[in-house]
């Protein structure tokens, strides 16, 4: 004879209860994920932001930001998380994504000013670039630099190549030696040199033909009214002044604005050599790094 199995009330309670957690844990994360898709970003050329930076990904829907998330960037330019769940809807009707540079942490939910890569959808994909109208709006193939060797700050003339000057003395006089493109706001220009393999600032500037806004190593003397450096005086940790920037290397980086780091973002448009018989008042001339630019793509499953 089989047995009959007879369970008390309470204990098929219990199991028809259960049963409506399993089927409706079920039926909500088939609900999630119908309400989501998948977006990929590949993108190289990225850096490490620093603690108080991170990247922020955003699709444009309707003309309207939405973010996609937030990532950083590890030493070795790996992006730490490369998938991100954006709505379903918002991700179909999206016509371009934006990545920028957000402070760390944020209480602002809107994007920065600091647009550094965008890209249109075409399908599924979106080819990400400096130069699209939504990021820096340029790709610098037009601009050129010039640079000098000279202290006009000091009355001596035994320490010639201690100074970095982005003028032009062909003409014997000086002009303008640098031809860049407007930023767009959340971006400013800086000059470098580098001493010894390190980089150090000559000023901030976001026009060629003034001043730029730092003369912090300078002497007492005038200087021109254009971007540069003497390196005489103040001489920050690691660095001796005056110094002989011949062998090093004349840069104009493009940062972030505001920015809290010492050293050049990313973004360096315009590089020199500097010869290592480098003689004063002698025009040497700069070259664009397009290398130094990221590149990438965002994908909508």
């Amino acid at each position: 004879m089989r047995k009959i199995l007879n369970f008390p009330k309470q204990s098929l309670i219990k199991i028809f209860s259960a049963s409506l957690l399993i089927t409706f844990a079920f039926t909500s994360c088939k609900k999630d994920i119908n309400k989501t898709k998948d977006l990929t970003l590949n993108i190289i050329g990225l850096e490490d932001l620093g603690a108080n930076a991170r990247y922020e990904g955003w699709i444009i829907t309707g003309g309207n930001p939405i973010s996609t998330g937030v990532f950083t960037v590890n030493a070795s330019g790996q992006m730490s998380k490369s998938d991100f769940e954006v709505n379903k809807s918002d991700l179909a009707n999206a016509t371009a994504f934006v990545l920028t540079i957000e402070p760390f942490p944020d209480t602002n939910p809107a994007p920065s000013e600091q647009h550094i890569l965008a890209g249109d959808f075409s399908a599924a994909n979106a080819s990400l670039t400096i130069s699209h109208p939504a990021a820096l709006n340029n790709n610098f193939s037009t601009a050129t630099g010039k640079y000098v060797l000279a202290t006009p700050s000091t009355p001596v003339t035994t320490d010639e190549l201690s100074g970095l000057w982005f003028i032009n003395l062909a003409t014997g006089s000086p002009t303008v030696g640098l031809n860049l493109p407007t930023l767009p706001a959340g971006w400013k220009y800086e000059g470098w040199a580098v001493i010894n393999g390190k980089p150090i600032s000559t000023g901030v500037f976001t026009s060629a033909s003034g001043a730029d806004a730092s003369a912090i190593y300078s002497g007492t003397g005038g200087v021109p009214p254009f971007p540069g450096e003497d390196f005489i005086m103040n001489a920050p940790t690691g660095f001796t002044f005056p110094t002989n920037l011949s062998g090093g290397a004349a840069v104009i980086s493009v940062e972030p604005f505001p920015d809290n780091s010492p050293f050049p973002f990313l973004l360096k448009p315009l590089v020199g050599a500097i010869p290592s018989t480098a003689v004063d008042h002698v025009t040497y001339n700069m070259a664009v790094n397009a290398a130094s630019f990221p590149t990438g793509t965002a994908i909508r499953d």
